[in-house]
């Protein structure tokens, strides 16, 4: 199935959730994730600020701030830069996303876990973005472990990656946690 069309079911699919099963939804995925080693060894992990149609990570930023040490990232032109998180430091940036707000830029390298959004992943780690490429570019520039989070129905069968496409090593949704075998 073609990127365009994986992004219009899972926005469709999307909007037919309520409030509830969003937060459930959250709260399974992220009790997963919080059960991996991966999780328990990281101290330095890059989150996504959730928009209104992603998986919610508020709460679970919000539970672990104060024993991990979290960042986040922010528009910069074209690509995506990684900031401390600091509650009070947050403010609307590009694409109407929540962002830090400082100069404390740190490598992307220096980060032990990334928590990537997506709009779909397949089994192989692939992933559908939303089509810009700033994760792509942002994820070409660490070895961080990378982590995939979703709903079950954002698991697709298969993803047609390219070149440019940076998989991930794990995709964790409500029902399973899939760790990516590299070839």
């Amino acid at each position: 199935m073609k990127k365009d069309e994986i992004r219009r079911q899972i926005k469709a699919r999307k909007a037919l959730l309520s409030a509830l099963e969003k937060a459930e939804a959250a709260a399974r995925v992220f009790e997963k994730l919080e059960q991996s080693a991966a999780f328990a060894m990281a101290d330095r992990i890059l989150m996504y600020h959730s928009l209104p149609d992603e998986l919610s990570t508020h709460e679970f930023i919000d539970r672990w701030a104060s024993r991990k040490q979290f960042f986040l990232p922010r528009v910069n032109g074209v690509n995506l830069e990684v900031l401390p998180y600091h509650r009070s430091r947050m403010a609307q940036g590009a694409f109407l996303i929540e962002e830090p707000q400082g100069d404390e830029v740190v490598p992307a390298d220096s980060v032990e876990l990334i928590v990537v959004p997506a709009i779909a992943y397949d089994r192989n780690g692939n992933r559908v973005g939303r089509g810009k490429g700033y994760y792509d570019r942002l994820l070409a520039d660490t070895r961080a472990l990378k982590v995939g989070v979703g709903y079950d129905f954002q698991l697709v069968d298969e993803v047609d990656a390219e070149t440019h496409d940076i998989p991930v090593d794990m995709v964790i949704t409500e029902s399973y946690r899939i760790v990516v075998r590299k070839k």
